[in-house]
């Protein structure tokens, strides 16, 4: 038998690089030796994969983001459109509606407020509706109401006359205020004549004025005269020749109510004191 022999490479290089091969450095798997470009591929995936992960967790925020912003941009395009409508000619005064007159003609009052006609709702200027008012003494208040498209309603409340006063000018209709209403050379009809010291300046006329608001309607038709010289001593007159004492303003309600029971009690009285309506005087 011929002896052992150790076998021999038949290449000294491919042992060398073999060698080389063992000592190069290798990943966490055990795999091949990573490249730079392959540290790079895979940092750029690894950012790519967080910003689709942070996209997946916020999609629902920014949903509501777009959700709100289309909610506040079509609300700012419908109060726009309204309000470029409301200023348009589509919504210009094309008819007045006169509310609550009764002594005064409606068709006068809608006839001075004619130049509103044309101008647009929200464009009627209220200082020119008052202007225009001032001519018509017995308008107290007004209200206006806007009524698209077209209408415009004047609400009035008119001033209650409470008698007149004598003058050399003729007969003037006040209210309880004193404001003069009107002015005629004869007594108007069923207004009674006031005779008031101080005028209508004074605390007898205010309180006069309230006594002649607060009677009962069939009282009132009956009164023929008003008379005061202070607040405290007001006295009616009545068509068929009684005289009431009537006093002050104060508890007007209930002397209204005594006064009606103690003429229907007693007819063919020529005078009632209710200046204390828990005790009335018949004479």
């Amino acid at each position: 038998m011929g002896a052992e022999t150790t076998p021999e490479s038949a290449d000294p290089g491919i042992e060398a690089g073999a060698d080389a091969l063992i000592d190069a450095p290798t990943d966490a798997s055990g795999d091949a030796p990573t490249s730079t470009r392959d540290v790079w591929r895979a940092a750029r995936a690894r950012r790519k994969a967080l910003r689709a992960e942070i996209r997946r967790f916020t999609q629902r925020s920014r949903r509501r983001r777009i959700v709100g912003w289309s909610i506040v941009g079509a609300l700012l395009l419908l109060v726009g459109g309204s309000v470029a409508a409301a200023y348009s000619p589509l919504f210009a005064v094309e008819k007045i509606t006169i509310v609550g007159a009764t002594t005064l003609d409606p068709a006068a009052i809608e006839a001075a407020l004619g130049d509103q006609i044309g101008t647009p709702l929200a464009l009627v200027d209220s200082s020119e509706i008052k202007a225009a008012l001032i001519g018509f003494p017995l308008i107290e208040t007004y209200a206006l109401e806007a009524r698209p498209p077209h209408d415009l309603t004047v609400r009035i409340v008119e001033r209650t006359p409470v008698g007149v006063l004598r003058s050399d000018a003729g007969y003037t209709l006040v209210d309880a205020a004193g404001v003069a209403l009107a002015t005629t050379t004869d007594q108007p009809a069923g207004q009674p004549l006031l005779d008031i010291a101080g005028g209508t300046d004074s605390s007898a006329f205010e309180s006069a004025g309230l006594v002649v608001r607060s009677l009962p309607a069939d009282v009132r038709a009956q009164l023929t005269g008003v008379r005061a010289t202070t607040a405290d001593d007001v006295t009616l007159t009545l068509s068929s020749g009684l005289t009431v004492v009537w006093g002050s303003e104060d508890e007007s309600a209930t002397k209204g109510i005594v006064l009606a029971r103690a003429l229907a009690a007693n007819p063919g009285a020529g005078t009632i004191d209710v200046s204390s309506p828990n005790a009335a005087v018949v004479g």
